[in-house]
């Protein structure tokens, strides 16, 4: 694990967890995936408690994302309309497309109540997942890092597919 990431638990603790995860889901690219990946692996070696970790995710990634759906809701409007409300779930798990889901979702009109239930489902499961990883894996921090790395940008890859294809779709469909 990177040193500069040690001092910060060290004089931080939890509250790295919570920053780096809140501000990730509020729509900053900031490694948020990843101080949570290390406070589980710390964790792993006794330094933090393995249950804090995943509650500190969850408020974090709950409250980041809704930090973020009510600046997409004021400010986002033009910026993308969803596909349903089980993209916020899904997004959680996909590199770059976590970090805007909410802001894009909230600017598309999706009512907060629905908006609410699939970002604390998506935080909860996404938590505790990435958080299991970096505890069962603590020995091995650049396998991990590769790991969560890789399946995210193969997820990114995957949507940028998908709306290729539905542009495209969209295109020959439309009339001339």
């Amino acid at each position: 694990m990177p040193e500069w990431l040690l001092d910060l638990f060290a004089r931080y603790g939890y509250a790295v967890v919570f920053v780096g995860v809140f501000l990730e889901n509020t729509g900053l690219p900031v490694p948020g995936e990843t101080t949570l990946l290390a406070g589980a692996a710390l964790a792993h070696f006794g330094r933090l408690s393995f249950g804090r970790v995943i509650v500190a995710a969850i408020v974090a990634a709950t409250l980041g994302d809704n930090l973020g759906f009510a600046i997409g809701r004021r400010f986002g409007r033009g910026l993308a309309e969803r596909h349903g409300a089980r993209t916020v779930f899904i997004a959680r798990f996909i590199t770059g497309l976590r970090v805007f889901c909410a802001v894009l979702a909230g600017g598309s009109g999706l009512p907060w109540p629905t908006f609410i239930f699939y970002n604390a489902a998506g935080a909860i499961v996404w938590s505790i997942a990435v958080a299991m990883a970096g505890y069962s894996l603590a020995y091995s921090w650049d396998t991990l890092e590769r790991w969560i790395g890789r399946s995210g940008l193969i997820g990114l890859a995957l949507v940028v597919l998908f709306v290729a294809i539905g542009v495209v779709r969209a295109r020959r469909n439309r009339p001339s």
